[in-house]
């Protein structure tokens, strides 16, 4: 059935509640922003075990006070948003594969849903979310491939649906072979209701067979979506490297951790901010952060929701 839309969540920020921690459930007012941040070496490596005093945040370039900090591998709420339009009829069997490793790999207390999408966008579960791996291969094989690529509408529809999950870490894994050829709404309508989210998407853009430019606006776009997000973009040069892939985005998603913050700028005004994470930490060398780059700010035009 398609996947229900809806006006966005409370832009950028996590649901109303009081502030605490319980388990791994952060509960939290509708003022604090949360980012979820993947912490690396100049290797590319993993960095456990760094404190609260290793981060700074900033937002517009202004210094931010740390209210939650934690490094834990908490169970998440994800949608598997895969291209079922008539050019995946031959990856698809490869792409279902990798995406069940990446359930596999994953928490074993995650929940996870299906969309399959080419003009249009289907959730493919008797249920809005589930645990059970065979229930996930079944929805993954309901493929008809055929079709176009609506792209843009799959990654809304899902972000929407992503707000039924029970886990205050949701995420999007994003699997297409070409450039968006279908959608109601734009790329930059899509960025901006990812930057109202804490979602972290990773994109997969099978592109090998597509020409050079239509190649080149679908890299842009799958790149613009991951970063707005905080997640990664992986282009790989065959079907058989995403198994690979999927190990590596389960292993991403179990390695983050989980700082959020009461914005000094306590205007409601709908302006998008641009957060910045810096790392410093003796003995580890040049490190980098990964998180999303910014959100909007309750209230105003953004958070109403622009035009496509």
């Amino acid at each position: 059935m398609p996947v229900p839309t809806s006006a966005p969540p409370p832009p950028g920020q996590a649901p109303a509640a009081n502030t605490s921690q319980e388990g791994s459930k952060i509960k939290v007012d509708v003022n604090l922003v949360v980012l979820h941040t993947t912490v690396v070496d100049d290797r590319g490596k993993f960095v456990d075990g760094l404190k609260q005093e290793n981060f700074r945040v900033f937002e517009d370039k202004v210094e931010q006070k740390l209210s939650v900090f934690r490094r834990e591998d908490i169970p998440v709420s994800m949608g598997l948003v895969i291209d079922n339009s008539g050019s995946m009829r031959d990856k698809r069997p490869r792409v279902n594969e990798a995406a069940i490793t990446l359930v596999e790999a994953s928490n074993p207390q995650d929940e996870a849903f299906v969309v399959n999408f080419n003009d249009d966008f289907y959730l493919d579960l008797d249920k809005d979310f589930t645990s059970s791996v065979p229930e996930l291969k079944e929805a993954l094989e309901r493929i008809d491939s055929r079709g176009s690529t609506a792209l843009y509408d799959a990654i809304i529809g899902s972000l929407d649906h992503l707000k039924k999950g029970r886990k205050d870490k949701k995420v999007l894994l994003v699997v297409t072979d070409g450039e968006d050829n279908a959608s109601r709404n734009s790329l930059e309508k899509t960025v901006r209701e990812i930057q109202k989210t804490d979602v972290v998407i990773y994109t997969i853009g099978l592109l090998g067979q597509e020409n050079k430019r239509s190649a080149k606006v679908a890299r842009k776009a799958l790149k613009n979506i991951a970063e707005a997000s905080g997640g990664l973009a992986f282009f790989p040069e065959n079907v058989e490297d995403v198994h690979a892939i999927c190990e590596q985005v389960a292993h991403d998603i179990r390695n983050q951790y989980t700082i959020a913050y009461y914005p000094t700028n306590t205007r409601r005004d709908g302006s998008f901010r641009a957060v910045n994470v810096e790392i410093a930490a003796r003995g580890h060398g040049k490190l980098t952060a990964r998180t999303r780059n910014g959100y909007y700010a309750p209230g105003g035009a953004a958070s109403a929701g622009a035009g496509n």
